[in-house]
Protein backbone atom coordinates (compact mmCIF):
# COMPACT_ATOMS: atom_id res chain seq x y z
CA UNK A 1 0.00 0.00 0.00
CA UNK A 2 1.39 3.52 -0.58
CA UNK A 3 1.99 5.35 2.43
CA UNK A 4 0.42 8.43 4.13
CA UNK A 5 0.29 11.48 2.72
CA UNK A 6 0.36 12.83 6.06
CA UNK A 7 1.24 10.93 9.40
CA UNK A 8 1.67 12.77 12.38
CA UNK A 9 2.50 11.19 16.16
CA UNK A 10 2.31 12.58 18.91
CA UNK A 11 3.38 16.54 17.89
CA UNK A 12 4.01 18.45 21.00
CA UNK A 13 5.31 21.94 20.83
CA UNK A 14 6.47 24.16 23.43
CA UNK A 15 7.21 28.15 22.86
CA UNK A 16 9.63 29.67 24.98
CA UNK A 17 7.68 31.89 27.94
CA UNK A 18 4.04 30.92 26.94
CA UNK A 19 2.11 29.13 29.64
CA UNK A 20 0.88 26.27 28.17
CA UNK A 21 2.15 24.13 24.97
CA UNK A 22 1.12 24.87 21.32
CA UNK A 23 0.71 21.48 21.03
CA UNK A 24 0.30 18.76 23.54
CA UNK A 25 0.44 15.59 21.44
CA UNK A 26 -1.54 15.80 18.06
CA UNK A 27 -2.07 12.95 16.00
CA UNK A 28 -3.04 13.35 11.98
CA UNK A 29 -3.60 10.56 9.57
CA UNK A 30 -3.98 11.72 6.08
CA UNK A 31 -4.90 9.17 3.07
CA UNK A 32 -3.42 10.27 -0.05
CA UNK A 33 -6.29 11.97 -2.95
CA UNK A 34 -8.07 13.01 0.10
CA UNK A 35 -9.08 16.93 1.87
CA UNK A 36 -8.55 16.90 5.53
CA UNK A 37 -10.06 19.93 7.21
CA UNK A 38 -7.88 21.09 10.78
CA UNK A 39 -10.52 23.10 12.13
CA UNK A 40 -9.99 24.36 15.69
CA UNK A 41 -10.59 28.22 17.64
CA UNK A 42 -7.50 30.63 17.93
CA UNK A 43 -4.81 29.00 20.29
CA UNK A 44 -5.62 25.64 19.23
CA UNK A 45 -2.66 24.79 17.33
CA UNK A 46 -3.28 24.91 13.94
CA UNK A 47 -1.03 26.76 12.43
CA UNK A 48 2.09 25.61 14.93
CA UNK A 49 1.02 22.05 13.40
CA UNK A 50 0.99 23.45 10.04
CA UNK A 51 4.22 24.88 10.23
CA UNK A 52 5.95 21.72 11.56
CA UNK A 53 4.31 19.31 8.95
CA UNK A 54 5.60 21.57 5.97
CA UNK A 55 9.00 22.09 7.78
CA UNK A 56 9.10 25.65 9.25
CA UNK A 57 9.31 24.87 12.57
CA UNK A 58 10.69 21.39 14.82
CA UNK A 59 8.40 19.68 17.09
CA UNK A 60 9.49 19.21 20.78
CA UNK A 61 8.60 15.39 20.63
CA UNK A 62 6.74 13.18 18.37
CA UNK A 63 7.41 12.23 14.74
CA UNK A 64 5.86 13.50 11.68
CA UNK A 65 6.47 11.92 7.94
CA UNK A 66 4.97 13.59 4.78
CA UNK A 67 4.41 10.56 1.44
CA UNK A 68 6.42 8.23 4.09
CA UNK A 69 9.37 10.10 4.85
CA UNK A 70 10.33 11.97 8.19
CA UNK A 71 9.84 15.81 8.32
CA UNK A 72 12.98 16.02 11.13
CA UNK A 73 15.09 13.75 9.40
CA UNK A 74 14.68 15.15 5.49
CA UNK A 75 13.46 18.24 5.92
CA UNK A 76 14.61 18.99 2.58
CA UNK A 77 13.06 15.66 0.73
CA UNK A 78 9.61 16.61 1.91
CA UNK A 79 10.30 19.93 0.74
CA UNK A 80 10.71 18.84 -2.57
CA UNK A 81 6.81 17.02 -1.85
CA UNK A 82 4.80 19.76 -0.65
CA UNK A 83 3.24 23.13 -1.32
CA UNK A 84 2.12 26.06 0.90
CA UNK A 85 -0.34 28.50 0.51
CA UNK A 86 -0.78 31.42 3.11
CA UNK A 87 -3.27 32.99 3.96
CA UNK A 88 -1.76 36.04 2.23
CA UNK A 89 -1.24 35.86 -1.53
CA UNK A 90 2.54 35.68 -2.59
CA UNK A 91 2.16 36.87 -6.00
CA UNK A 92 3.90 40.30 -7.57
CA UNK A 93 0.33 42.03 -8.36
CA UNK A 94 2.73 44.50 -10.91
CA UNK A 95 3.61 41.03 -13.10
CA UNK A 96 0.72 39.59 -15.09
CA UNK A 97 -0.13 35.91 -14.20
CA UNK A 98 1.98 34.32 -16.77
CA UNK A 99 5.11 35.86 -15.88
CA UNK A 100 4.57 35.24 -11.97
CA UNK A 101 4.20 31.93 -13.22
CA UNK A 102 7.21 31.93 -14.87
CA UNK A 103 9.45 33.74 -12.35
CA UNK A 104 8.45 31.28 -9.36
CA UNK A 105 9.09 28.27 -11.70
CA UNK A 106 12.46 30.03 -12.38
CA UNK A 107 12.97 30.57 -8.68
CA UNK A 108 12.56 27.05 -8.29
CA UNK A 109 15.13 25.89 -10.57
CA UNK A 110 12.98 24.98 -13.43
CA UNK A 111 14.71 25.87 -16.81
CA UNK A 112 13.40 28.96 -19.08
CA UNK A 113 11.43 26.38 -21.28
CA UNK A 114 10.17 24.13 -18.68
CA UNK A 115 8.87 27.06 -16.60
CA UNK A 116 6.87 28.59 -19.86
CA UNK A 117 5.77 25.49 -20.55
CA UNK A 118 4.28 24.61 -17.01
CA UNK A 119 2.91 27.92 -16.99
CA UNK A 120 1.09 27.54 -19.49
CA UNK A 121 -0.27 23.79 -17.84
CA UNK A 122 -1.21 26.02 -14.83
CA UNK A 123 -2.83 28.41 -16.11
CA UNK A 124 -5.18 26.37 -18.23
CA UNK A 125 -5.99 24.18 -15.36
CA UNK A 126 -6.94 26.93 -13.45
CA UNK A 127 -8.69 28.61 -15.69
CA UNK A 128 -6.76 31.96 -16.39
CA UNK A 129 -5.82 31.00 -19.37
CA UNK A 130 -8.14 34.47 -20.63
CA UNK A 131 -6.52 36.50 -17.63
CA UNK A 132 -2.94 35.62 -18.37
CA UNK A 133 -1.48 38.47 -19.73
CA UNK A 134 -3.04 41.15 -17.40
CA UNK A 135 -1.84 42.31 -14.19
CA UNK A 136 -2.81 40.74 -11.27
CA UNK A 137 -3.81 44.10 -9.72
CA UNK A 138 -6.40 43.77 -11.64
CA UNK A 139 -7.96 40.26 -11.13
CA UNK A 140 -10.98 39.36 -8.80
CA UNK A 141 -9.80 37.61 -5.10
CA UNK A 142 -10.49 34.25 -6.37
CA UNK A 143 -8.45 34.59 -9.40
CA UNK A 144 -5.72 36.08 -7.43
CA UNK A 145 -6.29 32.91 -4.87
CA UNK A 146 -6.68 30.38 -7.81
CA UNK A 147 -3.36 31.80 -8.88
CA UNK A 148 -1.75 32.08 -5.30
CA UNK A 149 -2.81 28.04 -5.74
CA UNK A 150 -0.93 27.40 -9.57
CA UNK A 151 1.92 29.02 -7.89
CA UNK A 152 2.16 26.37 -4.78
CA UNK A 153 1.39 23.85 -7.57
CA UNK A 154 4.91 24.48 -9.99
CA UNK A 155 6.68 21.16 -8.84
CA UNK A 156 3.43 19.33 -8.98
CA UNK A 157 3.74 18.57 -4.78
CA UNK A 158 2.16 15.47 -3.73
CA UNK A 159 0.71 17.35 -0.39
CA UNK A 160 -0.75 21.58 -0.49
CA UNK A 161 -1.13 22.98 2.62
CA UNK A 162 -4.11 25.57 1.95
CA UNK A 163 -4.33 28.14 5.39
CA UNK A 164 -7.45 29.76 5.24
CA UNK A 165 -7.57 29.92 1.19
CA UNK A 166 -10.56 32.03 0.99
CA UNK A 167 -10.34 34.23 3.97
CA UNK A 168 -11.84 37.96 2.74
CA UNK A 169 -13.55 36.50 -0.69
CA UNK A 170 -16.94 36.90 -1.60
CA UNK A 171 -19.30 33.99 -2.39
CA UNK A 172 -18.24 33.79 -6.21
CA UNK A 173 -14.47 34.07 -5.20
CA UNK A 174 -14.72 31.11 -2.89
CA UNK A 175 -16.85 29.02 -4.95
CA UNK A 176 -13.58 29.15 -7.48
CA UNK A 177 -11.74 28.23 -4.85
CA UNK A 178 -13.38 25.64 -3.85
CA UNK A 179 -14.01 24.33 -7.34
CA UNK A 180 -9.87 24.53 -8.00
CA UNK A 181 -9.16 22.71 -4.50
CA UNK A 182 -11.78 19.51 -5.81
CA UNK A 183 -10.15 19.58 -8.94
CA UNK A 184 -6.53 19.42 -7.54
CA UNK A 185 -7.79 16.53 -5.27
CA UNK A 186 -9.51 15.08 -8.22
CA UNK A 187 -6.01 14.69 -9.95
CA UNK A 188 -4.31 13.06 -7.14
CA UNK A 189 -3.29 16.18 -4.86
CA UNK A 190 -3.64 15.71 -1.55
CA UNK A 191 -4.72 18.63 0.59
CA UNK A 192 -4.57 19.84 4.09
CA UNK A 193 -7.08 22.96 4.81
CA UNK A 194 -7.50 25.01 7.55
CA UNK A 195 -10.39 27.44 7.53
CA UNK A 196 -12.39 29.87 10.04
CA UNK A 197 -15.31 29.14 7.42
CA UNK A 198 -17.21 25.88 8.78
CA UNK A 199 -19.00 25.11 5.96
CA UNK A 200 -15.93 24.99 3.82
CA UNK A 201 -14.49 22.20 5.62
CA UNK A 202 -18.24 20.81 5.23
CA UNK A 203 -17.73 21.06 1.37
CA UNK A 204 -14.19 20.01 0.32
CA UNK A 205 -12.95 17.97 3.72
CA UNK A 206 -13.45 13.88 3.44
CA UNK A 207 -12.35 13.75 7.26
CA UNK A 208 -12.05 16.58 9.90
CA UNK A 209 -10.01 17.21 12.67
CA UNK A 210 -11.06 19.19 15.66
CA UNK A 211 -8.33 20.82 17.83
CA UNK A 212 -8.66 22.51 21.04
CA UNK A 213 -6.99 23.52 23.29
CA UNK A 214 -8.31 23.73 27.36
CA UNK A 215 -6.68 25.56 30.08
CA UNK A 216 -3.28 25.09 30.83
CA UNK A 217 -3.82 21.71 28.53
CA UNK A 218 -2.17 23.19 25.25
CA UNK A 219 -4.07 22.55 21.44
CA UNK A 220 -4.59 18.66 21.11
CA UNK A 221 -7.36 16.62 18.80
CA UNK A 222 -10.62 16.77 20.61
CA UNK A 223 -12.30 14.38 17.76
CA UNK A 224 -12.05 13.16 13.93
CA UNK A 225 -14.12 11.98 11.84
CA UNK A 226 -16.48 12.45 8.56
CA UNK A 227 -18.81 15.76 8.86
CA UNK A 228 -21.66 13.40 9.42
CA UNK A 229 -19.90 11.26 12.19
CA UNK A 230 -18.74 14.75 14.26
CA UNK A 231 -22.07 15.88 13.81
CA UNK A 232 -23.77 12.38 14.99
CA UNK A 233 -21.49 12.95 17.81
CA UNK A 234 -23.98 15.95 19.20
CA UNK A 235 -27.22 13.73 18.45
CA UNK A 236 -27.70 13.35 14.53
CA UNK A 237 -30.88 14.69 12.89
CA UNK A 238 -33.45 16.89 14.99
CA UNK A 239 -37.21 17.43 14.04
CA UNK A 240 -38.51 21.00 14.30
CA UNK A 241 -41.99 22.23 14.29
CA UNK A 242 -43.21 25.84 13.98
CA UNK A 243 -46.78 26.34 14.79
CA UNK A 244 -49.21 29.07 13.82
CA UNK A 245 -50.71 29.37 17.00
CA UNK A 246 -49.00 29.89 20.54
CA UNK A 247 -51.71 28.31 22.07
CA UNK A 248 -51.19 25.28 20.13
CA UNK A 249 -47.52 24.40 21.37
CA UNK A 250 -48.38 22.14 23.82
CA UNK A 251 -50.54 19.96 21.51
CA UNK A 252 -47.60 20.69 19.30
CA UNK A 253 -44.62 19.39 22.30
CA UNK A 254 -46.77 16.24 23.03
CA UNK A 255 -46.47 14.87 19.36
CA UNK A 256 -43.09 15.61 18.83
CA UNK A 257 -42.23 13.80 21.98
CA UNK A 258 -44.19 10.83 21.45
CA UNK A 259 -42.61 10.77 18.08
CA UNK A 260 -38.50 11.20 19.23
CA UNK A 261 -39.42 9.23 22.45
CA UNK A 262 -37.72 11.76 24.99
CA UNK A 263 -39.14 15.56 26.22
CA UNK A 264 -39.14 17.76 23.39
CA UNK A 265 -37.55 21.41 23.85
CA UNK A 266 -39.99 24.25 23.25
CA UNK A 267 -39.00 27.68 22.54
CA UNK A 268 -42.08 30.07 23.39
CA UNK A 269 -41.03 33.05 21.69
CA UNK A 270 -40.36 31.05 18.41
CA UNK A 271 -43.36 29.28 18.88
CA UNK A 272 -41.06 26.18 18.05
CA UNK A 273 -41.05 22.79 19.37
CA UNK A 274 -38.01 20.44 18.45
CA UNK A 275 -36.19 17.28 19.42
CA UNK A 276 -33.83 14.65 18.33
CA UNK A 277 -34.50 11.75 16.06
CA UNK A 278 -33.30 8.39 15.19
CA UNK A 279 -34.42 8.25 11.84
CA UNK A 280 -35.69 10.80 9.94
CA UNK A 281 -37.76 10.05 7.50
CA UNK A 282 -39.86 8.07 9.68
CA UNK A 283 -40.09 10.90 12.03
CA UNK A 284 -41.45 13.38 9.65
CA UNK A 285 -44.42 10.72 8.52
CA UNK A 286 -44.95 10.20 12.01
CA UNK A 287 -44.93 14.25 13.27
CA UNK A 288 -47.46 15.02 9.86
CA UNK A 289 -49.64 12.42 10.69
CA UNK A 290 -50.10 13.30 14.32
CA UNK A 291 -50.06 16.73 14.16
CA UNK A 292 -52.96 16.83 11.52
CA UNK A 293 -54.88 14.48 13.96
CA UNK A 294 -54.15 16.75 16.68
CA UNK A 295 -55.54 19.96 14.70
CA UNK A 296 -52.18 21.65 15.18
CA UNK A 297 -51.80 24.78 12.42
CA UNK A 298 -48.22 24.26 11.12
CA UNK A 299 -45.87 27.08 9.70
CA UNK A 300 -42.89 25.10 9.50
CA UNK A 301 -42.13 21.77 9.45
CA UNK A 302 -38.41 20.30 9.54
CA UNK A 303 -36.00 17.65 9.78
CA UNK A 304 -32.58 19.28 10.32
CA UNK A 305 -28.95 17.99 10.59
CA UNK A 306 -26.76 19.34 12.88
CA UNK A 307 -24.87 22.23 10.79
CA UNK A 308 -20.89 21.77 11.31
CA UNK A 309 -20.62 25.24 13.57
CA UNK A 310 -22.91 24.03 15.65
CA UNK A 311 -20.29 20.38 16.12
CA UNK A 312 -17.25 22.63 16.25
CA UNK A 313 -19.22 24.83 19.16
CA UNK A 314 -20.37 21.60 21.32
CA UNK A 315 -16.96 19.72 20.99
CA UNK A 316 -14.76 22.65 21.66
CA UNK A 317 -17.25 23.54 24.61
CA UNK A 318 -17.04 20.35 25.81
CA UNK A 319 -12.81 20.47 25.72
CA UNK A 320 -13.08 23.10 27.63
CA UNK A 321 -15.39 22.21 30.56
CA UNK A 322 -13.41 19.20 30.73
CA UNK A 323 -9.97 21.16 31.06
Amino acid sequence: MPPLAVHADGLRKHYPGSPAPALAGVDLTVPPGTVHGLLGPNGAGKTTAVRILATLLRADAGRAEIDGIDVAARPADVRRRIGLVGQYAAIDEVLDGRRNLVMFGRLLHLSPADARRRAEQLLERFALVEAADRPVSGYSGGMRRRLDIAVAMILAPAVLFLDEPTTGLDPRGRAEVWSAVRALVASGTTVLLTTQYLDEADQLAARISVLAAPRGAGGRVVAEGTPDELRARIGGDRIEVVVRRPDDLAAAAAVVSRVAGTDADVDADLRRVAAPVPDRMAALGATLAGLAGAGVAVEDLAVRRPTLDEVFLRLTDRAEVGA
